[in-house]
């Protein structure tokens, strides 16, 4: 398996982050990508840096206002009296009707769909090279790669096309799936991050050439809360081509697995050419975000269940945050998923 990291990702170490009106430090740590590292030492699985790709790879996903906001918005904010070291915004439209605003503060709410993906100096090299590693791995498996990885972070997959939000930027997962498209008139995309991706549901929600799935903690009482419903199905040419499958937080894993069993069903019935597959881990039973309870051996058997599915697979790393056991979860993922 072919693995990809981009060091300059380190350079993201955000620090702002509100929790039930606390202003505590953010989740998504650059510490994050140390122990992602040392689960892949563990495999002996070598990691490449990725080449840089071109802005139109990041076109085929996101609006040209989004990626321009992105890149300069640190700048802009530094101009502002008294400005602190992270951009976070603190005004959202909220309104029936929105026009986009001019001011960088504006901008910010507008680009930022909420306080938990704070920008500092180096945020949108990292976001980009993120995005680097996740066309790098998609690139591999178009080349005839059965599988490849990419340890992407920040993360991506409750960034729309037009709004970031937590703790991600860039939607690696999406912009892989646009590129395998290139090679395959039907992807599907498999999100078994513990938090609903709502932000790939919306990119491919009218559309039938990617059909999403995501299983994930029930969003009535858990983050991102509005969406991840089992009642949005897509819209328009997308109808029936988004499945939600939200559970109890409580879920251990018989459960989980039997939920992805039905999610691996649904893929076989739709016959696409590749998988991608958001990789999250926050579903284990020690993770700090407390979503789930899954043990290393549910992950285990998990990879064992999509890798026997049989698709040109690109894993993308989404969440699963600060606790010695995100190493093993990794390891018992991929051990599964590479039979070892």
């Amino acid at each position: 398996m072919k693995c990809y990291y981009a060091p300059e990702t380190e350079a993201h170490d955000p620090i702002f982050r509100l929790t039930h009106g606390k202003i505590l430090r953010n989740a998504e740590r650059a510490e994050r990508a140390t122990l992602l590292l040392a689960a892949l030492d563990q495999l002996s699985l070598p990691v490449s840096a990725p080449p840089p790709a071109p802005r139109t790879a990041l076109e085929a996903v996101h609006t040209s206002r989004m990626l321009d906001f992105l890149e300069t918005a640190w700048d802009e904010w530094q101009n502002l009296p008294d400005a602190g070291p992270e951009v976070v915004p603190n005004v959202f439209p909220r309104t029936a009707t929105a026009s986009y605003p001019e001011g960088i503060v504006g901008r910010a709410g507008w680009h930022m769909g909420d306080t938990s993906a704070p920008m500092g100096e180096h945020s949108w090299q990292a976001a980009k090279r993120a995005a680097d590693c996740a066309l790098a791995a998609a690139d591999a498996v178009l080349a005839g790669d059965a599988n490849a990885y990419a340890l992407c972070r920040p993360a991506g997959h409750h960034t729309s096309a037009d709004i970031a939000a937590g703790h991600c930027l860039l939607n690696n997962a999406a912009i892989a799936a646009a590129r395998m498209r290139d090679g395959h008139a039907r992807v599907a995309m498999l999100d078994i991050d513990v938090h609903h991706g709502n932000g790939t549901q919306d990119i491919f929600y009218e559309r039938a050439d990617v059909l999403t799935i995501s299983l994930h903690a029930d969003p009535a009482s858990y983050y991102p809360f509005y969406t991840g419903y089992a009642s949005e199905t897509g819209s328009g040419a997308g109808e029936g081509y988004n499945v939600n499958m939200p559970l109890p937080r409580t879920t251990t894993d018989e459960v989980w697995l039997a939920a992805i069993d039905i999610a691996l069903e649904r893929i076989a019935d739709y016959k696409p050419g590749a998988l991608v597959l958001g990789l999250g881990l926050d579903a284990h039973e020690n993770d700090p975000l407390k979503g789930m309870q899954i043990s290393w051996d549910g992950f285990r058997r998990a990879g064992e269940k999509i890798a026997a599915a049989g698709y040109p697979t690109v894993l993308i790393q989404e969440g699963g945050y600060l606790s010695p056991d995100l190493t093993t979860s990794l390891v018992s993922f991929l051990s599964g998923y590479l039979e070892r």
